[in-house]
């Protein structure tokens, strides 16, 4: 009978010990600020007819397809500076 009666208390401990964890861990996560991202405001200096094709993520870096106003092209842009890093040009 003691053995259970132990057993009823530790399980008890436990129970109200992973209560409290769970509810500071949720309090510790709604307090801290959300982080967001700021908007990309980028300017592409392209000929005019230049319509972007489809952009996708490479390597840190956002891979810009770019077509119409010359030969195709995919542009990298740095998301963090908003600068170009490099462009390249798809030949037939």
């Amino acid at each position: 009978m003691r053995v259970l009666t132990a057993v009823t208390i530790g399980m008890g401990v436990l129970i109200l010990v992973g209560t409290t964890v769970l509810l500071v861990t949720i309090l510790h996560r709604a307090s801290a600020p959300a982080t967001t991202a700021a908007p990309l405001a980028l300017t592409l200096h392209e000929p005019a007819g230049t319509a972007i094709d489809g952009v996708a993520a490479a390597g840190g870096r956002l891979a810009i397809a770019l077509h119409g106003g010359g030969p195709d092209r995919v542009v990298l842009v740095d998301p963090h500076s908003g600068k170009v890093a490099g462009t390249i040009v798809l030949r037939p």
